[in-house]
């Protein structure tokens, strides 16, 4: 993986995530140039900088898109409003929750983002998926052509949001026939943000609550929802899927069979963070007040005893240089779904890309990947466009 901090992995991987959504690179440059100095230091003052930077560059490409869409120039503005709202996305993640400015950052890119779609006329909208007494917020990217299409429900992972996953997929998604409901569940983005809504074991509950909405929709086949997600997600769609029949085939972007062995590493010091400060972000998306809840909360988000029940196709994609989650969860995940009809491990090596966590040294390679598998096992697109590999096993 480019490495533009070799010191510090959680900004790095930050990088990565920019490039691989569209961000352009002297724009990122521009935001990490000054950041060079401080990438050694890791604490508060650091990650402060860093909101700083970012979001001075996301308020720089904004005025652009100001400027163009007043010009009368829709589609050039568009392009700036979806990189500006993605550069305040990834400036926000990485201060402490508690930071004063942080959720200001986060509307202000949530906002921007929301326009960008609008500008560049892109088919998607947002939406509200009713979930009990709450209402998540969603992007609903549609499919072309006439007549109700397959649709993925697609949930985050530990700390991205919507916009920062619509970016990444929703375009090769819609290439291939497939609408996407990318949702705020409750531990990320607008939930978390907004609501309050913490994460839960459980993820079946709001993703159920998708079902029930996308059911509703006229321009989907209720016999064609499948439903994908990454990082911890990895474990979130498995676990939904398991207890969700209604949904036709799942997607583990990256493998994590037992969370409580992954957060007991992280918090142990071993393998590598998402975000600075993990101790205190698990505990603000868990909702817990002390170390011992928090491991409580993460020993309950296992897959032993749940991957079993899994009984649609299922396809498991990570890297083998993951620095974050081992290999293991994605084998034992694979290895467990003994009542997948169609199970599949895909394991991105060396010699190809694609190793990192999520495949974020490459991520077309992997979203390639998902994006074929997802169509096919859906029915969706022309028989034309019908690819008939997803490439090579791991």
């Amino acid at each position: 993986m480019f490495e533009y901090f070799p010191d510090y992995y959680p900004w790095s991987l930050a990088v990565m995530s920019a490039m691989n959504r569209g961000g352009q690179i002297s724009e990122v440059d521009e935001a990490c140039r000054p950041l060079r100095n401080l990438q050694n230091k890791k604490g508060p003052e650091a990650q402060e900088a860093w909101l700083d930077s970012w979001s001075r560059v996301a308020e720089r490409v904004g005025r652009l898109g100001e400027a163009d869409e007043a010009a009368g120039h829709r589609f050039s503005a568009g392009r700036k409003y979806l990189r500006a709202g993605l550069y305040d996305l990834l400036a926000e993640r990485m201060p402490s929750h508690k930071h004063p400015r942080r959720l200001g950052v986060y509307r202000r890119g949530i906002e921007t983002f929301a326009r960008g779609i609008a500008c560049r006329g892109d088919a998607a909208e947002l939406v509200e998926v009713p979930y009990g007494e709450h209402r998540l917020s969603a992007i609903f990217s549609r499919a072309p052509g006439p007549g109700p299409k397959p649709c993925l429900v697609h949930f985050d992972g530990l700390d991205l949001t919507k916009e920062i996953i619509y970016a990444a997929v929703a375009e090769e998604y819609r290439r291939r026939g497939v609408s996407l409901l990318i949702v705020d569940h409750p531990g990320v983005g607008a939930a978390l943000r907004l609501q309050g809504l913490t994460a839960l074991p459980e993820m079946e509950r709001p993703a159920s609550a998708c079902v029930d909405y996308l059911e509703s929709c006229q321009d989907v086949d209720p016999a064609r929802i499948g439903i994908a997600a990454l990082s911890l997600g990895g474990y979130y769609a498995p676990r939904a899927a398991a207890f969700e029949p209604r949904f036709k085939c799942c997607v583990a972007w990256g493998a994590i069979y037992d969370y409580g062995a992954a957060a007991a590493d992280r918090l142990g010091g071993q393998g590598e963070p998402s975000v600075p400060g993990y101790a205190e972000h698990l505990a603000w998306v868990f909702g817990t007040s002390t170390i011992d809840e928090t491991r409580a909360v993460a020993a309950r988000m296992t897959l032993e005893g749940v991957a079993e029940r899994i009984t649609c196709p299922l396809l498991v994609v990570h890297g083998e240089d993951d620095r974050q989650i081992p290999l293991w969860h994605a084998e034992r995940t694979v290895e467990r779904a003994v009542n997948s009809p169609d199970r599949q491990l895909r394991i991105f090596r060396r010699d190809e890309g694609g190793t990192e966590h999520c495949g974020a040294d490459n991520g077309s390679l992997v979203v390639d990947c998902m994006t074929d598998w997802v169509a096919e096992r859906l029915g969706a697109g022309p028989p034309s466009s019908k690819q008939k590999s997803v490439g090579r096993e791991g």
